[in-house]
């Protein structure tokens, strides 16, 4: 049979090479490292940022601070490179209808340029009026045309007059009012003398005035159609007069825009309405405070300057653009109100772009997780990207905030990639549960939880590190620091082979490293420093974990690490909290009676055993039944606990322990106390791998060195975990002396000899065990309950 095996020191962790770690120290070409590992990552990344096809937009799978974000990033700078820089795109007002604004698609750079364009023009018309109603041409033709109004009203007055002074009657005009006054030896009279007149006198004058009146009216029934005319005749004259002074301004500009046909489009659309506010706004003659000025200004602002949504800088690439908070605003634009005169307002001027017009014609980078709590958004956007648009639709119309006034601009062509960085959880969920979903991401990035070690990934991983080094202002870091990095970032991934991809937990680590290397007044980061932040991050985070250990030096844990008892056994547990995850021992007892309950876990009985722990005392009754009870019933009554333990258990890492006390407590064998032991076992009593190896391992040593290391103590744990181990100096120190063990067994069998110092014994061809072993002993327990139990019910 072959046995268990006592490692070496040197197998306990991992040995980088230092001559590596050297070169690479020295090395600069390293410093361009961008990130470490992660080929798959890389290769479908350029995939799907290459591939130009629809609906190949990308999903960034990986936990958080595994780099994604800066990974994606830096990868699609470097495309960018290579992509043209898209178009500036503006809303202008549409005349016709104010309500829907066009939108106007411009070349890189020149959103800008034609609003310096149209501030000109606004300038220029403030400029030519009213100062072109001023000037002596248009006084000329105004004055011309109030005279031709003046003469005729002459002409009918005239007539009248002289009809009246045939008939002795003089005619005044006093301001716009007209009245009579007989004319007696040349002169007119006056209303007391006109008393004096006989009766028929005053009738004759009342008649005769009558007369007039009615040949005046008669004469003035045009009066309002020549006042129309004058008006139209004016109004005429100030419409050219706007028109010559507008023409110029606009010929500059649409010799300007001549390559452009949006913009001529614009200007052509834009002239008559010109006119209309100039004639409106600029042509009172009358001098204007500066105020007047100023919201004469706004106005014409507000009707023709264009509203920039994106602009971009000529040659400036592909924007990437990285949208923190998804909200559908955010996201999508949001068109803005403002209060006049107590109503709500606004127009083509208030609308606000989001990120994915910043982002049009480059790249949207979204979480993923964020997004989708965002009321609307998901919907929104994958409609976005099936139809190649981008709308302005306010979520808040569909929900009841309906009587405000709104506007449904233009739609705006969408070209976009849009990549969601997000949980594997989510990215299951979409598959399942929206068909979409596969249509518009087809594109999956996956990023490793691990990196192998290899020479490409060290020279990564230390460019990173000299590169996060020099960027947190300190000069270099000493080769030996550079070794305990890639040591720690092999503890993180529990591999011999392996480095964590959480690159930011090494980051962390560096940040507070350099806290106590300007402590020290250093520039260079040494062993000393690095040893420093992890000493104090144990100590901020370890209050429960030393609260433990107190508790089992004072005896209220009861843990045992030396003599050997029944049905006992040391287990080890690892506890995680918060950001600190710590081993400790925990004691396993087994006691075993004659009944047929089978092997009851009481952490299940009483619901603290999580589902997976209850799998592996199940698995137990497997073992029992198919190694010892193959001719006769497997029938007992055994009692399973990990004392002391009072939250959930779960994982099924005990179980190996709780079998080896369950066989224990079945031959009445004690077992070693100066061991503890965890792995986890199948039916058939092989020894399977388990997580948390090195804080097991350091928690037991933890213990043992407090109580003083005898030489015997040690610690039992699964050959296939030797590859995870990467164990603090001390316990390696310790098993170089001999003074401490780390045994690695691949069968229950081996276990059960390591803790019970005695043989297991194996089959012989006639299918028994060697007497005396422990095996042998275990099926004679199990067939005497077997009998007594059964053999009971069969006296009945």
């Amino acid at each position: 049979m072959d046995h268990h095996v006592s490692l070496q020191a040197n197998q306990l962790s991992a040995r980088p090479s230092r001559r590596l770690i050297n070169q690479a120290l020295k090395d600069d070409q390293v410093l361009n490292a961008t990130f470490v590992g992660q080929i798959r990552a890389r290769e479908a990344l350029s995939f799907g940022l290459g591939i130009e096809a629809k609906g190949y937009n990308l999903y960034v799978m990986g936990e958080h601070a595994t780099g994604r974000y800066t990974l994606v990033h830096e990868y699609i700078a470097k495309q960018v490179v290579n992509v043209p820089t898209p178009d500036d795109w503006c809303f202008i007002n549409n005349f016709e209808d104010e309500r829907e604004p066009f939108v106007l698609r411009l070349s890189p750079g020149e959103g800008k340029k034609l609003h310096k364009h149209m501030e000109e023009l606004v300038d220029e018309l403030l400029d030519t009026f009213p100062a072109a109603f001023d000037n002596p041409g248009y006084q000329r033709k105004k004055a011309a045309i109030a005279r031709g109004f003046d003469q005729r009203y002459d002409q009918a007055i005239d007539g009248v007059e002289q009809y009246a002074q045939a008939n002795n009657v003089a005619l005044y005009e006093e301001s716009g009012t007209i009245s009579f006054s007989p004319i007696i030896d040349g002169k007119p009279i006056t209303d007391a003398e006109f008393a004096h007149f006989s009766d028929e006198q005053r009738q004759y004058y009342y008649d005769l005035i009558d007369t007039l009146e009615n040949r005046l009216s008669e004469a003035l029934i045009e009066l309002p159609q020549w006042k129309r005319q004058m008006s139209e005749q004016l109004r005429l004259l100030k419409r050219q007069t706007a028109e010559q002074g507008i023409k110029p301004i606009l010929k500059a500009l649409e010799h300007t825009y001549a390559g452009d046909l949006g913009v001529l489009k614009f200007l052509r659309q834009l002239k008559p309405h010109l006119v209309d506010t100039v004639v409106e706004l600029l042509a009172q003659e009358t001098k204007e405070d500066k105020h007047d000025e100023f919201d004469k200004r706004a106005t014409l602002e507000e009707l023709y300057l264009p509203n920039i949504l994106v602009a971009h800088e000529l040659n400036s690439g592909a924007p990437i653009v990285y949208e923190a908070n998804p909200t559908h605003q955010n996201l999508f634009g949001r068109i803005e109100y403002t209060n006049v005169q107590g109503s709500v307002f606004t127009n083509y001027r208030m609308i606000r772009p989001g990120a994915l017009h910043r982002a049009n014609g480059g790249y949207l980078l979204l979480d993923a997780d964020k997004m989708i709590e965002q009321p609307y958004v998901w919907d929104a956007l994958k409609l976005a990207l099936k139809f190649g648009e981008l709308r302005m639709e306010l979520p808040q119309h569909d929900v009841g905030m309906v009587n405000s006034i709104t506007l449904s601009p233009q739609t705006i062509p969408l070209k976009v990639k849009v990549v969601l960085m997000g949980s594997r959880d989510l990215y299951y969920a979409l598959q399942d549960y929206d068909d979409e979903f596969d249509e518009l991401f087809r594109v999956l990035v996956d990023f490793d939880h691990e990196i192998p070690l290899d020479k490409s990934t060290l020279y990564d991983f230390v460019g990173r590190v000299r590169s996060q080094v020099s960027s947190l202002g300190l000069h270099s870091i000493s080769a030996k620091a550079m070794y305990r990095l890639v040591e720690y970032s092999l503890r993180l991934a529990e591999h011999q082979q392996r480095l964590s991809a959480r690159f930011s937990d090494v980051i962390e680590l560096l940040n507070e490293a350099r806290y106590f290397c300007i402590e020290n007044k250093s520039l260079v980061l040494d062993l000393e420093h690095i040893q420093a932040a992890l000493d104090a991050k144990t100590r901020r985070t370890g209050r429960v974990n030393q609260a433990l250990l107190d508790d089992i030096k004072e005896g209220q844990i009861l843990i045992a690490t030396d003599g050997r008892k029944v049905g006992q056994v040391n287990g080890l547990t690892v506890l995680e909290i918060g950001d600190s995850v710590f081993g400790t021992p925990a004691r396993i007892t087994s006691t075993v009676y004659a009944g047929a309950n089978g092997v009851v876990d009481i952490e299940r009985e009483v619901e603290l055993g999580q589902p997976i722990h209850s799998k592996g005392v199940m698995l137990l009754t497997g073992y029992l039944g198919n190694k010892y009870a193959q001719f006769f019933p497997l029938t007992l009554s055994a009692n399973i606990a990990l004392e002391q333990s009072y939250g959930h258990i779960d994982g099924d890492s005990a179980s190996l322990g709780e079998l080896v006390a369950l066989i224990s407590a079945l031959t009445n064998l004690p077992a070693r106390q100066d061991l503890a032991i965890t792995g986890s076992i199948n039916q058939y009593g092989e020894v399977q791998s388990v997580g948390g190896v090195n804080e097991k391992i350091e928690g037991f040593f933890t213990v043992c060195l407090h109580r003083g290391l005898t030489g015997t103590q040690g610690v039992v744990i699964p050959k296939s975990n030797q590859v995870n181990l990467m164990l603090s100096p001390p316990v390696v120190q310790a098993v170089k002396k001999g003074m401490f063990h780390i045994y690695t067994v691949e069968t229950v069998d081996q276990a059960l000899e390591l803790l019970m110092d005695k043989e297991a014994g194996q089959l012989s061809a006639k299918g028994r065990y060697p007497k005396s072993s422990i095996n042998y002993l275990a099926v004679n327990r199990l067939y005497s309950i077997a009998n007594i139990v059964n053999g009971a019910s069969d006296d009945e």
